[in-house]
């Protein structure tokens, strides 16, 4: 495995949408298996988007505490320097890992020359929000301080993000300076306003209320909720971003997205989105209706992160 590891502190959390008291999920939590069915059979149907056998796995690229934060490279063969993309999971911020929901990229990452670093980041109740945010940020700096060792342009790095995930690659867009800026950002059905979302269901969800501390869905907990999205927070300056949103997804609503491009351009940051129709949550149930998404995804990051010209 390759040296020349750096470690920094970093954290994690974030809210999960389950009705207290009652233990379903109504927004953006995900309680999506890792594969349903149909997402099993989609999967198995293309096998260009399944996942591969990581370069590298089991990178430690930060501590936080007493926890080693972990990713898996994915490094194409060659000499590179290659184009790189951090893939942050979903899970509701609660659950998930870096070995699934976001494994239909994978692979066709790989095949276009494009890295990739799975993160694993601390998860909710038991790490409270933004630390969540802070191993993203974390990841952000260990890959641009090691791209020599992984052959990858530190100047070419991508975030790639879906549902928790989505938010929190809209985050670290929100937050960046330095070293943890990026040069282009996807997301998958990212809630950026939670409290839109919550005064939608009309509940406070009980992994918000571990998150976040709170228990009644008061003013103070709309203050909580209102700085917690990245909706309030987005500003000129941001990298380019490309939203993929399935447009019958009731786990996190079609709007969120729609919101969040529509903020970004009255800020005249470019947002690209591409509704899967009548796609559900889920990139990997989305392979049925809509199979060339990858390669959507891909041709965007690939003209995005291209080399200057010489």
């Amino acid at each position: 495995m390759p040296k020349g590891l750096m470690l920094a502190a970093a954290g994690a959390a974030s809210v999960f949408f389950l009705a207290a008291g009652c233990g379903r999920a109504v927004s953006p939590g995900d309680a999506r298996p890792l594969a349903g069915k149909s997402g099993a059979a989609a999967l198995a149907a293309h096998p260009e988007a399944t996942k591969l056998r990581p370069t590298y796995p089991n990178v430690v690229y930060g501590i936080a505490g007493k926890e080693k934060l972990l990713l898996d490279a994915f490094i194409p063969p060659g000499e590179g320097p290659f184009p790189a993309v951090i893939l942050v999971h979903g899970g509701g911020w609660v659950s998930g890992n870096k070995t699934n929901y976001v494994t239909p990229m994978i692979g066709p990452l790989d095949k276009a020359g494009i890295a990739s670093f799975s993160i694993n980041y601390r998860l909710a109740p038991k790490y409270r929000y933004p630390a969540c945010v802070d191993d993203l940020e974390t990841s952000i700096r260990w890959v641009r301080a090691n791209a020599a060792v992984y052959r990858v342009d530190p100047e070419r790095i991508a975030l790639l993000g879906e549902s928790a995930g989505g938010h929190l690659v809209e985050w670290a867009a929100v937050r960046a300076s330095g070293d943890t800026r990026v040069a282009a950002v996807v997301a998958f059905y990212a809630p950026c306003d939670l409290l839109a979302e919550t005064r939608t269901r009309g509940v406070l969800g009980v992994t918000m209320i571990g998150l976040f501390g709170i228990n009644t869905f008061n003013a103070a907990a709309e203050k909580i909720l209102h700085d917690a999205s990245p909706l309030n927070y987005a500003h000129s300056g941001m990298p380019p971003f490309l939203l993929l949103h399935g447009t019958a997804d009731s786990t996190v609503l079609y709007e969120q997205s729609l919101n969040w491009q529509a903020r970004l351009r009255e800020l005249n940051v470019p947002c690209s989105l591409i509704p899967i129709q009548g796609g559900i949550h889920g990139m990997d149930r989305w392979l049925a209706i809509d199979p060339a998404f990858p390669a959507k995804v891909v041709s965007w990051l690939k003209l995005r992160l291209a080399p200057p010209p010489s």
